[in-house]
């Protein structure tokens, strides 16, 4: 084996590694929704080329409303599903759609597109704590 050879082995595994820890191994920050006026959670999801935020964090224990915008036309994003609370939306281009979750147990919920190649993840924690605050429809950070 000639090192040219090694060096291109070794360059494809590191590819490989790197692959299967962004797609699956990787888990970004929390991003924590603002207790709205009606005492549900909220949080703004931005929906083009995946989910902004696509880690989200919530108070266990409180109703969610995640309300979805999608900026693209991509086939993939026309719908978002939550197969943990039997939920799926149409997600018309340029509209944002309000999706009211009841209040989860702690743990961990994902929600994909129909092809599941967008996604993202609920994270209910007992302290509703995550890493940074939300983005409002306006695209203000939250207080």
């Amino acid at each position: 084996m000639t090192l040219a050879i090694l060096a291109v082995d070794l360059a494809a595994l590191a590819t490989v590694f790197w692959i299967v820890w962004y797609f699956w191994a990787s888990k970004g920050k929390a991003v924590t929704a603002t207790v709205a006026a009606s005492g549900a959670q909220e949080i703004y999801v931005r929906v083009k080329g995946g989910y902004d935020p696509d880690r989200i964090a919530v108070e266990a224990g409180r109703p969610v409303r995640l309300l979805f915008n999608r900026q693209e036309t991509a086939a993939c994003s026309e719908r978002v599903e939550f197969p943990d609370f039997g939920i799926s939306r149409t997600l018309p281009t340029g509209e944002t759609i309000a999706i009211d979750l009841p209040a989860p147990e702690p743990g961990e919920y994902g929600f994909s597109c129909q092809m599941g190649m967008l996604r993202g993840t609920l994270v209910a924690r007992r302290d509703g704590g995550g890493d940074s605050p939300g983005p409002h429809p306006t695209g203000a950070a939250a207080s």
